[in-house]
């Protein structure tokens, strides 16, 4: 258990939302075979390069920001909902609300993703994203915008991710405490990466573990 957390801020993606859905519909937009764009992703993540470099490997010159304005004209935007939830999600956040814990949500998502975020009605006290913030992770600038939102000081916020380069890091360096949950893409290749030994506070298999681990807190 650890002492004198009051605050827990979630990452999104693979922390709270399962992506295979998301990146499955950008194969298909591309028009490649799910199991080929997933395994280029993988690829792509182990050596270190940015996800983004996926695309550039099946469509030379791909503009993300353009190709998501082009799926939402055709009627095939980027979504997710209740389903892409992973099943530990709303029991966490309402655990930790319950035993006082002040609850927030950030991570690199459009303004149309924290859209969908609010109006899944999460048990939380927060939810913003890169684009309302205009800086994204791994910038630790995004960190100074979760602990001016927080209602206690750095040491005793709790940042929850999934990525060791854009969540644990740069949140440890703004003085955060960190949890690196062990799923998703990022999560697994990422696990014997020494620094996801050295550097989280916490490592976990599931958000479940967060409110035992944390103990009940006082609003």
């Amino acid at each position: 258990m650890i002492d004198s957390i009051e605050a827990v801020v979630f990452d999104v993606g693979e922390c709270l939302v399962d992506e295979t859905r998301e990146y499955g519909t950008w194969a298909d937009w591309l028009g490649v075979p799910r199991h080929t764009f997933a395994a280029v992703f993988g690829s792509v993540i182990a050596r270190g390069l940015d996800y983004r470099e996926t695309f550039q490997v099946f469509a030379p010159g791909f503009d993300l920001a353009q190709q998501r304005k082009a799926r939402a004209e055709a009627g095939k935007p980027e979504s997710f909902d209740e389903q892409d939830l992973y099943f530990d999600v709303r029991p966490a956040l309402g655990a930790l609300r319950d035993a006082g814990c002040w609850v927030g949500i950030a991570g690199n998502q459009t303004v149309r993703a924290g859209g969908i975020l609010r109006s899944l009605d999460l048990p939380t006290d927060m939810i913003a994203t890169s684009d309302d913030w205009g800086v994204s992770k791994p910038d630790p600038a995004f960190f100074d915008h979760v602990i001016a939102a927080a209602p206690c000081t750095p040491d005793r916020i709790l940042y929850v991710g999934d990525r060791l380069d854009n969540d644990i890091r740069p949140a440890a360096s703004r003085g955060l405490r960190t949890a690196l949950i062990r799923r998703g893409p990022w999560g697994l290749i990422q696990q014997h990466d020494p620094d996801a030994d050295r550097v989280p506070t916490l490592r976990i298999d599931s958000l479940a573990e967060l409110p035992v681990l944390i103990g009940p807190r006082s609003r």
